[in-house]
């Protein structure tokens, strides 16, 4: 959906166009995130010209994009979060569908009156009867960007308070992604509560890294 397409709407439209985009499915510890971003049809996206997907902004770009996107004049915005534990019961796939549900509900909007774009290999629950997803959709389409930006802006926040919590793994830095310095720390100093075992094992064995 470009930005223009999106301004231009014939009333028998849903009245809400919603862009969907999960963040963390690869990180060793941390939330898994689901960013949704809503705005009405007809409503004027000339303001999201130029939004880019969130991995290829810094971190102070982001932010300022966030602070555009939910000051816009009657726009929604939610995110979700299913923390480690969740992950290795269900496994990645079962949490972000579950975290996915989650943020569409909180943005309050009858699924009958929505149009729903997602990233990927994303779906959005059956009774949101217009949805579409779209490879490589947070690149190419401003709302999924949107909620792109939106899901990694909280996320990241989530991992930065972390890092006072258990300061020894380096959250603030590389938000629970698999860097050297945090594999390290965890041959060091073992499994936190925010890790995931199942994606740490991949690395080390999780008898040598439970504490």
């Amino acid at each position: 959906m470009s930005t223009e397409s999106s301004r231009t709407t014939s009333s028998a439209e849903p009245g809400w166009c919603i862009g969907v985009d999960e963040v963390g499915r690869g990180p060793l510890a941390g939330p898994v995130a689901v960013g949704v971003f809503a705005v009405p049809k007809g409503g004027d996206l000339r303001v999201l010209a130029g939004i880019k997907d969130s991995k290829v902004l810094s971190a102070r770009q982001r932010e300022v994009w966030c602070r555009t996107l939910i000051a816009l004049p009657g726009s929604r915005y939610a995110v979700s979060f299913v923390h480690a534990s969740v992950i290795d019961r269900v496994g990645i796939v079962a949490a972000i569908r579950t975290a996915l549900a989650r943020a569409l509900g909180k943005l309050s909007i009858d699924p009958v009156e929505s149009s729903v774009l997602l990233d990927g290999g994303l779906y959005a629950p059956h009774s949101y009867a217009r949805q579409e997803t779209i490879i490589r959709g947070d690149a190419s389409e401003p709302l999924i960007a949107g909620a792109s930006i939106i899901a990694k802006v909280a996320r990241d926040r989530v991992m930065v308070h972390a890092d006072t919590r258990y300061p020894v793994y380096g959250f603030a830095a590389h938000k629970g992604y698999g860097t050297r310095a945090h594999v390290v720390a965890l041959r060091r100093h073992g499994l936190s509560p925010l890790h995931r075992r199942t994606f740490c094992e991949c690395l080390l064995r999780v008898t040598d890294l439970a504490r």
